[in-house]
C-alpha cells in the first residue's frame, strides 16, 4: 500500500510539471506553430508538411516592472478565425484576402504577472506579438521594455542569405547604419555577420535539404511605429539560434535610449516568418501589409508614377536651375509624372527659383519633388536644406510652402537608426506630410514595416545599396546584377524599395563617354523597372538618351506601369536569376534578370498566353537589345534565354 501511494505521488508530481501545450495551424493545415510552457519557458516550434522549420525558439521579454523569460505556466488560449479583404495603392498587388487562425495564449510568470503572445499563422505566414496586459500588482501605466528573448532556430545545415547591421557613427560622415550593406548569399550559419553586429531585416534562409527538401523562410517585422524600436537579428548562436536585438546605444549619435517606452496595455509590433518549399511565398508575400491598419486617412488622392532624377549621373554640379529645368523637360518628353530635385536646392538654386521651377513643370504637367536633410544631430551629413524636418513647428511652416508652390512629394535622407525616437521621427514626418497632401519616399533610412499600409502618403524607403553605387564604385557596377536578383526575395517582398534609378547611360558619366561602364544590358534595366516595386519608380534616364536609346526602348519606358494588380513568381534563386510576373489591369509583364556568368535557358509558363503572341524584349549577343514577337504553346510555355547580366520582357500585345 506504502509503494502503491509512493508511486501515485510521483505520478502526481509528474503531470504538475508536465507541460502545457498548445498549437495552431493554417486553413490548408500545412503550416503549424505548436507553443509550450516547458521548463518554465515560453517556446514556439514552427513544421510545414510534418517538417520542423523552427526547432523550440524563446518568447518572453525583460521589463522594468517584471520578468517573463523564466518561470513561466501556459495558464489559457483562445483561438479563432480571422479573414477580411483590404486595397492597397502602392504595394506588389491592389487587393489582398487575408485568412488566418489566430491564437491568443496566455503566460503567467512567478510574481502572478501576466503575458499574451498572439499567434496568426495563415497558409505560408506566421505572424505573432506580445499583448501586454497593465499588471495588477502595482498597478503601473507605463513600462520599458529593455530586451527581447525572442529567437529563431533554425535547423542545422541551414543557408543564408543576410546582410549585416552596421556599427553606429561610422561611414561617410557617420551617417550609418543606413540599411547599405553587401548581401552574402548562400552563408552558412556560424559566419559571423561582418561587423558584429547581427543581420538587418528581412531575413532569408534556405532550411536544410533532408529527405523531406529544402524549405525557405523569411523572418521580419511589421507595424514597428513611434511607439516602439526597429530591432534586427543578433549573430548566430549554436544555442539560441538568432535572437531579436534593439538597437545600439551609439545609433542617433548616442541620443536616446536604445529600449522601448511603451504605455500599458500595450500590443508590441508583430514578427513575422514566412516560410515555402519554393521561393513562390516568399517572393509573393503579403503579410507585412495583413496584420497591420491605417494609422490616418489620406488628406487627398496620391499620385503614382515616374520621376527623373539628375544628381544620380550628373551630381551636385546639376544642381541648378538650368539642368534642373532640363530633366523637368525630359519628364514631360517621356510622360513621366515627377522630377526629383535634390540636396542643396536651397543654396544653389534658392526658394524663389525652386518656385518658378514648380511653375514652369506643373505647365509642362510634371510635379516636382524635394531632397531634405532629416535633422542635424544624427550624424554629420553636411547636405542642405537642414533643420527644416526634424521638429513640427520648422516641418509645418515648410510643408505650407510646399503645398503653395505646388511641391507633390519630398525625399527625406540621413536617418540616425532605429531607436525609438527616430521611428516616431518618421511618422511625424509623414503624418505632418499629409495634411498638407505630400507624399515621402525616406533614404538612408531603415526598412519600412508595413508602413505602405500604415500611412496612406508613404511612398518607399532606399534600406538598401543602391544605384548611387554604381556611380561610385566600378566594383558596385560589376555587382548590380547581383544586387537586383537578390532583392526580390528578401528587402523587395517585404516593403517597397526606391533603389534610385533605372540606368540607360552607357557610362557613368554625364558625356556618357567617360569614367567606368555599365555592365548590365538595357534589357537588364528595363526589365528592372519592373522587378524592383515601388509605386514611384525612378527612370534615371538622362537628356541624351531621348537622342540615342531605340525608340522601342523609349516607348516601353514612356508606359511602363510602377502600380500592380498582381505579382506572380515563377522562376529564380537569389542572387543568381529572378522571373516575376506583375499584372497592370488586363496587361501582364513577364520580366526577368540574369546574374549569372553564362546564359541562363528557361522554359516561362504563363498561362495567360497560352495560344498567344507577345511582345519579346530580349538581348541578342550580336545585335544587341531587340524587341521581338514570341509564340506561347497551348500549354502556356515558351522557351527563353537570358544573357549574362542581361534580361527580357514580355507582355501581351
Amino acid at each position: 500500500m506504502k509503494k502503491q501511494l509512493t508511486i501515485a505521488s510521483l505520478l502526481l508530481a509528474t503531470l504538475t510539471v508536465a507541460a502545457e501545450t498548445k498549437t495552431v495551424s493554417s486553413p490548408d493545415g500545412r503550416l503549424q506553430v505548436t507553443i509550450t510552457d516547458e521548463g518554465g519557458r515560453a517556446t514556439y516550434t514552427v513544421g510545414y508538411d510534418g517538417q520542423q522549420v523552427l526547432l523550440p525558439s524563446l518568447l518572453g521579454f525583460e521589463a522594468d516592472f517584471s520578468n517573463f523569460t523564466e518561470g513561466l505556466t501556459i495558464t489559457g488560449a483562445e483561438t479563432k478565425k480571422i479573414s477580411s479583404t483590404y486595397q492597397m495603392r502602392q504595394t506588389k498587388q491592389s487587393t489582398a484576402d487575408y485568412n488566418a487562425n489566430c491564437i491568443d495564449v496566455t503566460f503567467r510568470n512567478a510574481r502572478q504577472q501576466t503575458m499574451g503572445v498572439t499567434f496568426q499563422v495563415s497558409n505560408n505566414d506566421v505572424a505573432f506579438r506580445y499583448v501586454i496586459p497593465r499588471p495588477k500588482k502595482d498597478n503601473p501605466k507605463c513600462a520599458v521594455v529593455s530586451r527581447e528573448t525572442t529567437s529563431f532556430r533554425l535547423p542545422d545545415g541551414t543557408t543564408t542569405f543576410l546582410t549585416p547591421q552596421i556599427t553606429p557613427m561610422t561611414g561617410w560622415e557617420r551617417t550609418k547604419p543606413s540599411y547599405e550593406e553587401d548581401y552574402v548569399a548562400d552563408a552558412q550559419m556560424a559566419t559571423k555577420s561582418k561587423f558584429g553586429q547581427g543581420y538587418t531585416f528581412p531575413c532569408l534562409f534556405k532550411a536544410s535539404s533532408g529527405a523531406e527538401g529544402a524549405v525557405w523562410v523569411l523572418i521580419s517585422e511589421t507595424g514597428v511605429d513611434g511607439s516602439y524600436v526597429g530591432s534586427h537579428l543578433s549573430d548566430f548562436d549554436p544555442q539560441s539560434g538568432y535572437t531579436i536585438a534593439f538597437p545600439q546605444q551609439g545609433e542617433n549619435n548616442g541620443i536616446g535610449s536604445a529600449t522601448a517606452g511603451i504605455p500599458l496595455p500595450y500590443a508590441s509590433p508583430w514578427r513575422t516568418i514566412t516560410v515555402g518549399t519554393t521561393l513562390k511565398p516568399i517572393v509573393e508575400t503579403t503579410v507585412a501589409y495583413d496584420v497591420v491598419k491605417p494609422k490616418y486617412k489620406p488628406s487627398i488622392e496620391y499620385g503614382t508614377g515616374r520621376y527623373t532624377w539628375s544628381w544620380l549621373i550628373w551630381q551636385d554640379e546639376s544642381i541648378n536651375y538650368d539642368d534642373q529645368k532640363q530633366f523637368v523637360d525630359l519628364a514631360a518628353a517621356m510622360g513621366f509624372e515627377y522630377c526629383l530635385v535634390d540636396n542643396w536646392w536651397d543654396e544653389r538654386i534658392g526658394r524663389d527659383r525652386i518656385a518658378q521651377l514648380s511653375q514652369y513643370a506643373q505647365s509642362k504637367g510634371v510635379s516636382l519633388m524635394l531632397w531634405y536633410n532629416s535633422n542635424g544631430y544624427e550624424n554629420d551629413a553636411p547636405q542642405t536644406p537642414r533643420d527644416c524636418m526634424a521638429t513640427a513647428m520648422a516641418r509645418d511652416r515648410e510643408m505650407a510652402w510646399l503645398k503653395q508652390i505646388g511641391v507633390k512629394g519630398i525625399k527625406v535622407d540621413f536617418f540616425g537608426g532605429d531607436k525609438q525616437p527616430t521611428m516616431q521621427l518618421y511618422e511625424d514626418i509623414l503624418y505632418d506630410a499629409n495634411r498638407y497632401g505630400i507624399q515621402c519616399i525616406f533614404h538612408g533610412c531603415t526598412i519600412p514595416r508595413g508602413w505602405e499600409v500604415m500611412y496612406p502618403n508613404y511612398v518607399a524607403s532606399e534600406a538598401v545599396l543602391a544605384s548611387e553605387n554604381v556611380y561610385f564604385s566600378e566594383g558596385h557596377a560589376r555587382s548590380e546584377a547581383f544586387e537586383l536578383t537578390m532583392h526580390p526575395f528578401c528587402r523587395n517582398a517585404v516593403g517597397t524599395m526606391d533603389w534610385g534609378g533605372t540606368i540607360m547611360n552607357r557610362y557613368l558619366s554625364r558625356d556618357n563617354k567617360s569614367r567606368h561602364r555599365r555592365y548590365t544590358t538595357d534589357i537588364f534595366e528595363m526589365a528592372s523597372s519592373i522587378v524592383n516595386q515601388t509605386a514611384v519608380q525612378c527612370i534615371a534616364m538622362q537628356p541624351n538618351n531621348l537622342d540615342e536609346l531605340p525608340p522601342f526602348e523609349l516607348d516601353f519606358l514612356k508606359a511602363v506601369p510602377t502600380t500592380w494588380d498582381e505579382t506572380r513568381f515563377l522562376d529564380g534563386y537569389p542572387g543568381r536569376y529572378v522571373v516575376l510576373a506583375r499584372r497592370h489591369g488586363s496587361d501582364w509583364y513577364v520580366a526577368g534578370l540574369n546574374a549569372e556568368p553564362q546564359a541562363k535557358t528557361l522554359t516561362i509558363t504563363m498561362p495567360e498566353f497560352a495560344g498567344r503572341t507577345v511582345s519579346y524584349y530580349m538581348d541578342d549577343a550580336k545585335k544587341g537589345p531587340q524587341l521581338r514577337q514570341l509564340k506561347f504553346n497551348k500549354r502556356g510555355q515558351a522557351k527563353v534565354t537570358m544573357l549574362p547580366n542581361g534580361g527580357l520582357i514580355m507582355k501581351n500585345l
